[in-house]
């Protein structure tokens, strides 16, 4: 099998050396809405074939950021480009890429094979050609049984697969999906999110994926971006930022201890004596758990049972506090962009 040749999201916005040239390129970009900056100095960029999860708290510019990026705002400063066209033809990026905004309405009249011919009709396509895409469309999108279904029937998973195949009626270099999952039950947003890795890998475009639901970005992304205030404060690889904001927070780690009720107290005691603990805390909701922060001395490449741990049973041996249950926590991509992003929320 031939090496992926494909990078991460990159933060200089150049090409890597090995690496095909990105589909997506921001370089520097800055917005400011009077007085206030909501963008500041972003950079980045998406190879082809990958989803990049783009992720914020409110008011951290991501909206703002995908509004430039698909034209409808123009930037105060800096600029982009998609499949090597510049932001200052924002009528030619419009033809490059699609997009899935979050609450797209439909017209509950037409049907689905409609509404895709006339999508493809406005990109220039024949009657006859749209109708042919649309088709293929609606089987890529498993939605190939209702084609001439009035879209006013469709439940709301049906017409986010839909509003997917119209974002995908111009064959775009890169997709923008925001929070295409939200008010999907567990079983739709796992084969949403598998077509949408489907979609990257054979189609070889780009995806913005935008979403609150961190365990999906974790999950289905390649790549991620963190935004706050504006700024790029991570970005990478899933893999590589929560390793390296692991690192940057002292290699924190949380365990969760299980001891007698009537030892709690105690135990809290004792492991806040043990070197390395930073921080104990009962769980009143789980009577005689207690929640165990420290430093993990050993690094990411530790096995998990092994984190920092031996310090902290062997203390409570020693004090002969029984140990009825232990569960260690690495640092998954959840507790990284809260950690980023906690003066936004403070």
């Amino acid at each position: 099998m031939a090496p992926d040749t494909r990078s991460q999201a990159n933060p200089s916005g150049s090409e890597l050396p090995g690496a095909r040239a990105p589909v997506l390129t921001a370089r520097n970009l800055c917005k400011s809405y009077g007085a206030g900056p909501a963008l500041r100095g972003l950079t980045f960029s998406l190879q082809p074939g990958r989803v990049l999860g783009f992720l914020g708290p409110n008011g951290a510019g991501k909206t703002t950021t995908i509004r430039i990026l698909t034209t409808m705002l123009e930037p105060t400063s800096g600029d982009f480009s998609v499949a090597g066209v510049s932001s200052k033809d924002p009528k030619k990026i419009r033809r490059k890429i699609g997009v899935l905004p979050e609450g797209l309405g439909f017209p509950n009249g037409v049907t689905s094979i409609e509404y895709l011919v006339y999508f493809g009709r406005l990109f220039g396509r024949s009657a006859a050609e749209a109708r042919t895409v649309g088709l293929a469309l609606l089987k890529d999108v498993g939605m190939q049984n209702r084609v001439d279904s009035a879209i006013g029937t469709f439940s709301h998973g049906m017409r986010q697969r839909l509003g997917i195949a119209r974002a995908l009626v111009n064959d775009p270099a890169v997709v923008f999906l925001d929070e295409p999952t939200l008010g999907l039950d567990p079983r739709g947003q796992t084969e949403l999110l598998a077509m949408i890795r489907r979609i990257a890998r054979e189609r070889d475009a780009g995806v913005v994926l935008s979403s609150h639901l961190l365990p999906e970005i974790e999950n289905i992304c390649d790549d991620v971006v963190i935004l706050n205030a504006g700024r790029v404060v991570a970005e990478g690889t899933v893999a590589e930022v929560t390793r390296r904001a692991k690192r940057a927070l002292d290699n924190r780690v949380a365990a969760r201890i299980r001891v007698p009720k009537d030892a709690v107290a105690g135990a809290a005691t004792v492991l806040l004596s043990v070197p390395g603990v930073t921080g104990v805390m009962p769980n009143e909701t789980d009577p005689g758990w207690l929640v165990v922060d420290h430093a993990d001395p050993d690094g990411a490449d530790a096995r998990p049972e092994d984190r920092g741990m031996n310090p902290i049973l062997t203390a409570l041996i020693a004090a002969d506090i029984p140990i009825i249950g232990l569960e260690v926590e690495g640092r998954r991509l959840q507790d990284v962009f809260l950690e980023l992003t906690a003066e936004a929320i403070e």
